[in-house]
């Protein structure tokens, strides 16, 4: 398989520096940056696969990066990885161009399959977050879009994503294998239309 060649940009050193042993194994560092700016010049200049962006960074934050990385190097797939849990984040993060959201405490758990994910085309938003974004739908406040294109196993993904649940503990609950979850997952992240929803 492939591995990605990925670009990280954090302003905290040794969080750069973590995530290399990370993802050392998994992935290609091709650089770290730490802020904003220097990160926009390094996508440019070495033409990643995907570049995990933190949304606090100085100089020019991460939403605003993304945007101009979606005009400049529109092929880069963007992971947001941050402290942030609020859903409003996890929303901006996808309008402006993000492929992924993890969370930072979440990054030991999550980031391998994140990166896999987005590297392959798909989603991934970290189960934390994504529960409080399907609590309006769950509650009937909200409808899907398109929910009806949900098959019945699908449905119960859903509901159990509206739990909290990870990608691994949904595939166990219901006696699937972890990618068909995983691509459960993805197809109702997609379905709630983040990345084309207007502020």
């Amino acid at each position: 398989m492939t591995r990605p060649r990925i670009l990280l940009a954090d302003d905290h050193r040794l969080m750069l520096e973590g995530l290399q042993r990370l993802l050392h194994d998994h992935c290609e560092v091709v650089g770290a940056v730490e802020d904003g700016r220097a990160a926009v010049e390094a996508a440019q200049q070495l033409r990643p696969d995907l570049i995990l962006l933190d949304i606090s960074m100085p100089v020019m934050n991460g939403f605003e990066v993304a945007r101009q990385l979606k005009s400049c190097v529109p092929e880069c797939k963007i992971i947001f990885l941050t402290m942030h849990a609020d859903p409003m984040y996890a929303t901006e993060a996808f309008r402006a161009g993000g492929a992924g959201y993890i969370l930072k405490r979440s990054a030991a758990t999550e980031l391998i399959q994140a990166v896999q994910m987005v590297f392959e085309g798909r989603p991934y938003a970290t189960p934390v977050v994504v529960k409080d974004l399907l609590r309006p739908l769950v509650d009937g406040a909200i409808k899907l879009g398109d929910a009806d294109a949900l098959s019945p196993q699908a449905q119960e993904v859903l509901r159990l994503m509206a739990e909290g649940r990870s990608g691994t503990e949904i595939a166990g609950a219901l006696n699937i294998p972890v990618g068909a979850a995983a691509r459960d997952i993805s197809k109702i992240i997609e379905l709630l239309d983040l990345q084309r929803g207007s502020s």
